[in-house]
């Protein structure tokens, strides 16, 4: 028996449970990982509270992402062995827990000049964060673009990364605090969005031309400014809806700039293009090693006290990566 975090119904942090579960020996095409650490995803909460699509049947044990060492692989694995530190980033859930069972091929190696702690905060983020620039809107030096929620697990690892390629970065935060953050991660220009209009300020600092692309996990509270940011052929790419879902889009809203819109997915890499994840996976690390990509894990919480972390993040009381610690590490 090992210690895991329960769902047995939808609703606020409270109902997460620390139990006591079994886990079976690793079957074909599987591996027993024991984890090292536990990113925690915004998708975590929206299936907690039984709002997203793919919302496992109850009760369940959550989590998406994660890192640790193999203790054994079943028939057919040849991918990686007993003792390799892997990392994954997967809608198969069951990540909240000291052990769990996991598909082979979901299993990124991690390199030895990655902490198994940084590999299981960025896995997740990081391909996210990988797909939104280079297949959502294709950053290139010269591209203006905006990013809503700079100071969080995806935005501020898209705002390091495109500003290492040489965009100049627009971010949007709620606070001081994350605007501080936002700038050492690469931001050129940081809009406070409780005290200024984003869409004032984004076209007195593009000088009325609006930006190339926006980057928004926020969702109903910010989609009508964000398309009114956009330059003409601008791309609105969507990757979270923290807010909630805006309203059906409309052809006029899109046809008067010709815009383009996109929801953008780690589902393009997981599901679709599993060698193409595993190359992003290499370049991702290979960029945390030359400094390129600065890993925030900003909290960290005993597994044990998931609720708490669930509380924190969906306050939008964190900044940078949220992770869990088994409690028997």
């Amino acid at each position: 028996m090992v210690k895991a975090i329960r769902v047995p119904e939808h609703g606020g942090p409270e109902v997460l449970k620390w139990e006591d579960v079994e886990v079976p020996d690793p079957k074909e095409g599987e591996i027993r990982l024991k984890q090292k650490a536990i990113g925690l995803n915004f998708l975590d909460v929206y299936m907690r509270q039984g709002l997203h699509n793919t919302s496992p049947p109850l009760p369940y044990t959550p989590g998406m992402e994660g890192a640790g060492v193999v203790t054994a692989v079943g028939p057919g694995v040849t991918s990686c062995k007993v003792g390799d530190v892997v990392a994954y980033a997967s809608l198969q859930v069951g990540g909240y827990a000291q052990e769990r069972i996991l598909a082979a091929d979901q299993a990124v190696p991690v390199p030895s000049s990655v902490d198994p702690v940084e590999a299981a905060a960025l896995i997740f983020k990081g391909l996210t964060a990988h797909v939104l620039i280079h297949k959502g809107f294709k950053v290139e030096r010269g591209h203006t673009i905006l990013v809503h929620a700079a100071a969080g697990g995806v935005g501020y690892l898209v705002c390091q990364w495109a500003s290492a390629i040489g965009a100049t970065v627009i971010g949007t935060v709620s606070t001081k605090e994350k605007a501080e953050q936002a700038k050492e991660d690469g931001c050129e220009h940081v809009i406070l969005y409780k005290d200024e209009d984003f869409v004032e300020r984004v076209m007195e600092i593009t000088s009325n031309k609006g930006v190339d692309a926006v980057y928004d996990s926020v969702g109903k509270d910010t989609f009508e400014g964000s398309l009114a940011c956009l330059k003409f052929g601008g791309s609105m790419v969507h990757f979270g809806l923290a807010s909630g879902e805006p309203e059906p889009i409309r052809v006029f809203q899109i046809a008067l700039k010709s815009l383009n819109y996109t929801f953008s997915s780690i589902a393009h890499y997981t599901d679709v293009d599993r060698d193409a994840m595993r190359v992003a996976a290499e370049e991702l690390f290979e960029n945390v090693a030359k400094g390129v990509l600065r890993v925030r894990v900003n909290h960290k919480y005993p597994l044990s006290l998931a609720s708490q972390a669930h509380a924190a993040i969906e306050t939008r009381k964190t900044t940078g990566s949220v992770v869990l610690i088994p409690d028997d590490e």
